[in-house]
C-alpha cells in the first residue's frame, strides 16, 4: 500500500468553523477513515499541525481531534519541508499576509472565504501562487450541500425547463448577548474587523450562482445596520458599525433573476436556515442545506385569488421529496479530499483563488451598489 503522507499547517482553527468543519469534520475525519482513498493501493494521509496565538487554546483542540503537532510559531511550521500545505481560516483582515509568507515557503495554499479584504489584494494572492507554480483553492462548501446538489441534478435533468428566477432566504436571529448570549462572534459586526454581512454572504452567493445558476452580470444592494448595539464575548457593550443585513438582486446570464435575502435579525419560519427556490418553466424546486422539493408542471395547483373565503388548496401538497434514499458526506469534507487529489494527483479543482477573487468582487461592488443607490455591472476578472 503507497501512502502519501501529506503535512497541513492549519491556521486560525481554533474558532468555530475551522474546529468543527475543518479540523473536527473534515481533516479528523479523513485521518479516522484511513486518509483518501485513490485507488485498492494508494490513500493521502493528511499529518496536520495547528497553528494559532493561544498555545491552551491549541492544546485542548489536539487532545479533542486528535492531532499530536502543534505551534504558535508559524515560521517554524513554514520552514519544515513536510509540510506542503497551507490552510489559512484566520480572520480575514490577517489572512494575506500569511498566505505570502506559504507562498513564499513554496506551500500550496487552501483557505477560507472571503480571500482577502479586497478584490486586488484577492487577485495579487492568485498571481503569486500562479507564478510559483503553486495549487490553490478556496472553501466553497455549499456546492456540496446536499440541497444544492439535488438542486444540480434537478438542472441536469432537464427539469425545470428554462430557469426564470432563483429566490434564496439566508440567516436566523442572532442574539445582542444582553440575556442571551450571541451565537456569532462580535466582529463580524465591526467594520474596522472587515465584519458585515455583505462581505460574508455575498461571497458565498457569487459561487453559488456562478456555479450552479449562471454567471454573475450585476447587483443591486441594499444593506443595513438593523441593531445598533451588541455585548462582545468580554461583557462589554459595543457600536455595531457593520451591516447584518443585506437586500441583494443579481442578474444572471440567460436573463435569470436571483435574489437573496441575508439577515442576522430574522426569525426562521422556512424549511432550513437557507433555502433556495427556483422557478422555471416546466417546474420548481426548494431546496434547503439537506432537503429538496419539486413540483412539476402537472402537479402545480391553479389558484384563483378570493381573500373572502379559507384557503382551500394547502400548497405544500403536490411537492415531492427529492432523491430521499441517498447519503452524502460533509461538504467541507468533500471539498478537502478534492484539494488533496489536486496537490497529490494533479486532479481538476476548478475553486482557485481566482474564484475566490470573485466573490470579495460581488461583496465589493455589492457595497458600491449600496453607497450609489444603483445598478452596478461585474466585469470579469
Amino acid at each position: 500500500m503507497k501512502q502519501h503522507t501529506i503535512g497541513i499547517i492549519m491556521n486560525g482553527v481554533t474558532g468555530r468553523m475551522g474546529t468543527n468543519q475543518h479540523l473536527l469534520r473534515s481533516i479528523a475525519a479523513i485521518i479516522k477513515q484511513g486518509g483518501v482513498k485513490l485507488s485498492e493501493e494508494e490513500t493521502i494521509m493528511p499529518d496536520p499541525i495547528l497553528v494559532g496565538r493561544n498555545s491552551d487554546k491549541l492544546k485542548k483542540l489536539c487532545e479533542l481531534s486528535g492531532v499530536k503537532r502543534m505551534t504558535t510559531d508559524l515560521d517554524e511550521a513554514l520552514a519544515d519541508k513536510n509540510n506542503i500545505i497551507y490552510f489559512d481560516a484566520q480572520v480575514t483582515g490577517r489572512r494575506a499576509d500569511a498566505v505570502k509568507q506559504a507562498v513564499k515557503a513554496g506551500k500550496h495554499i487552501y483557505c477560507e472565504k472571503p480571500v482577502a479584504t479586497n478584490v486586488e489584494t484577492a487577485m495579487e494572492l492568485y498571481n503569486l501562487c500562479k507564478k510559483a507554480g503553486l495549487k490553490n483553492g478556496v472553501v466553497q462548501d455549499k456546492l456540496w450541500l446536499p440541497g444544492i446538489v439535488k438542486l444540480k441534478q434537478l438542472i441536469q435533468q432537464g427539469f425545470f425547463g428554462k430557469i426564470l428566477s432563483v429566490r434564496g432566504e439566508f440567516g436566523y436571529w442572532v442574539f445582542e448577548g444582553y440575556t442571551i448570549p450571541a451565537q456569532r462572534p462580535s466582529w463580524n459586526y465591526r467594520k474596522e474587523d472587515d465584519g458585515g454581512i455583505i462581505v460574508d454572504m455575498l461571497c458565498h452567493w457569487r459561487y453559488v450562482l456562478d456555479n450552479v445558476f449562471g454567471k454573475v452580470k450585476a447587483v443591486s444592494c441594499l444593506g443595513a445596520t438593523h441593531i445598533p448595539k451588541r455585548v462582545d464575548e468580554q461583557g462589554k457593550e459595543y457600536e455595531c458599525t457593520a451591516d447584518d443585513a443585506a437586500y441583494a438582486t443579481f442578474q444572471l446570464e440567460d436573463g435569470v433573476i436571483a435574489h437573496f435575502n441575508s439577515s442576522w435579525t430574522v426569525r426562521v419560519r422556512r424549511d432550513d436556515l437557507l433555502t433556495l427556490q427556483v422557478d422555471g418553466t416546466k417546474g420548481s424546486a426548494v431546496a434547503g442545506l439537506r432537503e429538496c422539493y419539486a413540483q412539476s408542471y402537472e402537479n402545480t395547483p391553479r389558484p384563483v385569488w378570493n381573500p373572502d373565503v379559507p384557503q382551500p388548496i394547502n400548497f405544500f401538497d403536490g411537492w415531492k421529496k427529492v432523491g430521499e434514499e441517498e447519503n452524502y458526506d460533509n461538504a467541507f469534507k468533500v471539498q478537502w479530499e478534492l484539494f488533496l487529489k489536486h496537490v497529490v494527483k494533479d486532479e481538476p479543482f476548478p475553486w482557485d483563488l481566482r474564484d475566490g477573487a470573485k466573490g470579495v468582487q460581488l461583496a465589493e461592488k455589492g457595497i458600491e451598489s449600496w453607497s450609489k443607490r444603483c445598478w452596478v455591472d461585474i466585469p470579469e476578472l
